[in-house]
Order: structure tokens, then sequence, then C-alpha cells
């Protein structure tokens, strides 16, 4: 009620010859028409607003500017060589921020032919539309890779180069799979949407397995040491794809710029990250997504790479809750039926993982609840175990 909905095919009907010769004098004098123009666009306008996937709370909105977006294009493109004759399969929503900025503007500006599908989460049609459209590019998380590879035939991607994996972890087995079934390298990344997305990559020519890639071309990090934890820091970043600030639930309208304890400018990426010597980034895990127990600092993300490893075909999630006794404790959420912590426990002893990472409690659930994103919903995942416990 009160909103307009505009088909395209309805104003593609409204576009006529004079129409088209304006566009093509605007493009073909863009710089001239734009700077002399009354409705001039700068470069540091507010071009988007995307909001957060609210896995960890209420969902904020990032202002990417237009200078945001297209430093974030040029830095990937400066990495990665993509050329005309690339063909891009891109079933990523445009209201995630990996989804617009890789998915959508970097080969749409760069002249490359792209195809976009309206849902990753098409199983059995996506891979066979990869083979018809002779697919060359591809972008996904690993939960959407993961449900390609269950239903592709081998050859579905045979003209794949490059598959891009962003937003959450790339599991071992879905990276296994596509190279021992398909023959496809899947390249894993790392962002924000208030980065624009992309921070790091790995790419052809720079690729080290179970890291996120190195840094992009123009940013600055800093690591700032966090208390019981004894490798990495919490990640800051500053450089030309920094979001312009937040709108914030409880300040309506209000744009809030960027800082973070390194200065104005920088953003507090909240995760905990280790860089080796050759300058490739390990993500260890959110600060948020860590649980203090007896005064020791336990990665929940390591928690669920365990139960992972344990029943490999289920999907996975633990939360911590209070615990009256070492201050926190850790519950696993689990799709496998008749899980049993004992299992966890023997799989603990054969990764030389110490008995404080072994959830204290397991709970089967049919379901584990995701955001639209391919994303773990850890609010609904809590209240759901709070419930239960």
């Amino acid at each position: 009620k009160g909103i307009k909905i505009h088909y395209l095919e309805d104003v593609a009907k409204q576009i006529g010859l004079r129409h088209k010769i304006s566009g093509w004098i605007k493009a073909r004098f863009a710089t001239s028409y734009y700077r002399y123009s009354s409705g001039c666009v700068r470069a540091d306008d507010p071009a988007v607003v995307l909001f957060t996937s609210g896995s960890e709370g209420k969902p904020k909105g990032v202002v990417l500017s237009h200078k945001n977006l297209m430093s974030n294009r040029e830095q990937l493109a400066a990495r990665v060589d993509f050329t005309s004759q690339d063909i891009v399969l891109n079933a990523m929503p445009m209201f995630h921020s990996f989804g617009l900025t890789a998915g959508s503007l970097l080969p749409v500006l760069s002249g490359i032919k792209t195809f976009f599908y309206p849902s990753p989460l098409h199983y059995r049609i996506i891979p066979e539309l990869a083979y018809d459209i002779n697919a060359t590019i591809m972008f996904g998380t690993n939960t959407f890779l993961a449900g390609y590879a269950r239903y592709a035939h081998p050859y579905d991607f045979y003209s794949i180069r490059y598959v891009f994996s962003g937003a959450e972890k790339l599991h071992e087995e879905i990276k296994r799979t596509w190279a021992e079934k398909f023959g496809v390298r899947i390249f894993e990344g790392y962002g924000a949407t208030e980065t624009s997305p992309v921070l790091a990559a790995n790419t052809p020519m720079e690729n080290k397995s179970g890291t996120v890639g190195q840094f992009l071309p123009a940013i600055e990090s800093r690591l700032i040491k966090v208390p019981g934890v004894d490798v990495g820091g919490q990640l800051h970043v500053k450089g030309p794809n920094i979001m312009l600030g937040y709108y914030l639930h409880e300040k309506p309208g209000v744009l809030v710029r960027p800082s973070s304890e390194c200065g104005e400018g920088w953003y507090d990426t909240g995760d905990i990250v280790d860089i080796d010597e050759d300058g490739y980034v390990s993500i260890k895990g959110r600060v948020k997504r860590f649980a203090k127990i007896g005064g020791e600092m336990v990665s929940l993300a390591l928690v669920e790479v365990l139960a992972k490893k344990t029943w490999p075909e289920s999907m996975h999630a633990a939360i911590s809750i209070p615990d009256k006794q070492k201050g926190e404790m850790i519950i696993l959420l689990t799709e496998q039926t008749e899980a049993d912590r004992s299992d966890l426990q023997k799989m603990a002893k054969s990764m030389s993982l110490g008995e404080i990472n072994i959830p204290r409690k397991v709970m089967h659930i049919k379901e584990i609840p995701l955001l639209a994103t391919g994303k773990t919903n850890y609010p609904e995942v809590t209240n759901i175990a709070s419930c239960q416990n």
C-alpha cells in the first residue's frame, strides 16, 4: 500500500529514438556533460544504501559513494585478468554488496557480457544455465556452491575459468569437490558491506589454500591485539573503498562516519585475522564470535569447523550463552540426526584440539536458519537454543 512498482519491461517500451540519441551523446561526452550539467554527480556523493545481513543483530544501513564502488571495482580488476571475452553468470542478489560490486558493476562496467539470474537457491537450474551460456566466471557463497555441486552434472561447468567465493568461510570439502568433480578451482575472498565489499582475494597468480588471499591495492591495515587471543589481532582497515558511514536503527537519518581507535576514516571489521610473512590473510573468527570460557577465548567458528569435520554432510551453528560457573558455555545446533558429543571429542583429539573447544551441549534441529544471503541467522539460532536450553 502506498508503493508504486515500475516494471523494467514497461519502461523499455517508453524509450524512443530521441532518448537513445540523447543517451549516446551523454555517454560519448560524459565528462563534459556531468561537469557542466546542473545535476552534477560528485564522486563522494552517496550512490547506494545497502543493509548488513543482520546475522548478529539489527541490520545497519551502509552508505556507499560512487568513489567507494568504483574504487573497489578497479582494485579487483587490478588483480584478476577479466577480458571482454568472458561471460559472467551472476545469481547473487544485488541487495548484497558481493552481488552488486563483484557480480554486477565489475563485469558490466568492464564491458563483459553478464547473465543475471534472480535466485542463487535454484541449485538444479543454475548449473544448467552455466552450461547453456558457456559461462566463464561465477560468484557464490559456500552454501550456494555446495548446493550447485550436489546437483550439477560434471560437465555443466566445463567452460568456467574462475569461481569466486565470499560472504562466509569456504569449507575444504566444497573446494575439493569442485576441483575433483568439475576441475575448477574456487578462489576465496574476504570483505564486508562497509568496504564495498572486497578487502582481500585469492587469484590465479597469488593463491594460498586456507587463506582469503592478499589485500587489494590501496588498502591499509592494522591489527589490534585482543586479550586472550594469542594469534593475530582485530583488523582495522582504511582505503578508498571504505563506506561514507552508517544509518543506524537508533539514529534514523543521521550519517555516522567510520572511525576506530586507529583514527577517523578507519573501519573496525570486528574480525580476528592473522597475516603471514607473504601478506596472506587468515580469518580466525569475529570478536563477537568468540566465547570466554574460564578466562580463555574460544573461537565459535573453530567449533563449527570441528562439527563440519565430524559430520561433513550436515549444517551446524555454534553459539555461546551465559554460564554461572565458567562465564559462558558453548552450544552446538546441528542438522545431524543422533549427533553425539563423544563423536566431537574423538574428532577434536585427531585434530589436536583441547577439550575447551568441544561444545557443552549438542542440540539437533531440523534446519539451521539462514538469511537471504545464505549466512547463518545467529540471532534466530540463539533464540532456538535459549528456548530449548
